[in-house]
């Protein structure tokens, strides 16, 4: 399930959360099912979230990326306590894979997350790439 995660520290203090996830084959319910379950982890209904998706094919691999913006729900994904975190925003990648999709996910204030859009698009990239 999780398999990483690291901070990213703004020059403000705050930080974002990137995670990285690996269900393996045919698990998680593929990228919609993703996507919706990112997106339903905001307080606002996904049509005022700002959400962008998109695809981008690097090297034969379909990656969709995910952004957007609202009060994220902070807490365990299924039940539990959820504490309301206003102005966050959410960038995601969803890279496919044979042994299943990764799955990332970065969430935090955002500005920070919008200004680690360029970052977390060259790393998938890179990492795309280096598999030769």
């Amino acid at each position: 399930m999780r398999k990483a995660q690291f901070a990213v520290k703004g020059k403000d203090g705050k930080s974002a959360e990137v995670v990285f996830f690996h269900f393996g084959p045919g698990a998680a319910g593929g990228v919609k099912a993703n996507v919706q379950r990112w997106l339903g982890q905001f307080k606002e209904p996904a049509d005022k979230l700002k959400a962008k998706i998109s695809d981008e094919t690097i090297d034969g691999t379909k990656v969709t990326y995910v952004t957007a913006e609202g009060t994220f729900m902070k807490g365990p994904p299924f039940g539990g306590n959820k504490v309301p975190v206003p102005d966050s925003g959410l960038l995601g990648a969803i890279i496919g894979g044979k042994k299943g999709a990764v799955f990332i996910k970065t969430t935090g204030p955002k500005a920070l997350v919008k200004s680690a859009e360029k970052d977390l698009k060259a790393m998938v990239t890179k990492a795309l790439k280096k598999k030769k």
